[in-house]
Parts: structure tokens; sequence; C-alpha cells
């Protein structure tokens, strides 16, 4: 049995799809002043930001604990508004046997439709499914959208 997945989520924000893309693709550790009770930091390990082939470690909050996960920032796709992380370590390896996030930001008027996808191998079949964290990076992505909001009131 192929234990390799996807789990998918799109909802609208009301931001520019450009300004949300350009949040994840090229200044991630800005993610942690927009969303700070589920970021508490993201740092640069090697590369640079905004720049494919980067290595960077998420210090976050999850189901109640303090995790880290350690990702390369594979693919940069301004033309379609879409960064892809691949986990290279951190807590996700202990369920997971890979893992990625790709998150990509489509012009909907005003606003934008925001488009997560996460891709994972289990590391065991009674593995859950990540189910949690696609709410975790959903509500993430809705606190950067209202930090972005709210800097263009002011």
């Amino acid at each position: 049995m192929a234990l390799l997945k996807k789990l998918e989520a799109s909802f609208e924000v009301n931001v520019p799809a450009n300004q949300f893309h350009n949040v994840y693709s090229c200044r991630p550790h800005h993610v942690s002043i927009m969303s700070p009770e589920r970021i508490q930091g993201v740092e640069l390990h090697e590369g640079e930001w905004g720049k494919e082939g980067s290595v960077i470690c998420w210090n976050y909050t999850h189901d109640g604990s303090l995790k880290i996960a350690k990702e390369i920032i594979e693919v940069i796709d301004d033309v379609n508004l879409s960064t892809t992380f691949k986990v290279i370590g951190g807590d996700l390896l202990k369920d997971y046997k890979s893992f990625k996030f790709i998150v990509q930001a489509t012009q909907k008027g005003d606003g934008s439709l925001v488009h997560w996808t996460l891709e994972y191998e289990k590391v065991h079949e009674n593995t859950p499914a990540p189910n949690t964290l696609m709410d975790f990076v959903v509500h993430c992505s809705k606190d950067i959208s209202a930090h972005l909001k709210q800097a263009q009131a002011n």
C-alpha cells in the first residue's frame, strides 16, 4: 500500500496575490511577526532569503507543543506565485518519510485565492493524516493576510 499522500485546502484572503506570495517566497522570517502565536521564529541556515536552495528553520507551536522544521526552499515560481518547501529535518520527519509544503496565491478581485498542498509519505500506515497541520497553515495564512491588510490601512 502506497503511503504517499496529498492534502489540499483553498481559501480566500483579502490581500493581493503578489503581496501574499512575497511573504512566503522572500520574507518567511517575517511570518513570526505576522503570526506570533503560531510561529516563534524563522532562521536562515544556508543561502539567501528569497532564493531557491536556501535552508531555513521554523520554530513553531503546533498542537500545543513547540516544534522545529528545517526546510529547503525548492521552488519559487514568481509567475504562478507559488513556493515549495521540502522538509529536511525536524519534528515532522518522526512521522513522515518525506514532507513538502506548497503554497500558491492566485489573484481574485481585490484579494486572492490561497491554495496549500501538503505532500507527505507516512512512516507507518497508522500515522494520522496531517489535518491539524493543514489547519495550522490555513490559520497562519489568515494571520498574514490580516497583518498585510492592517499595514495597507495605515
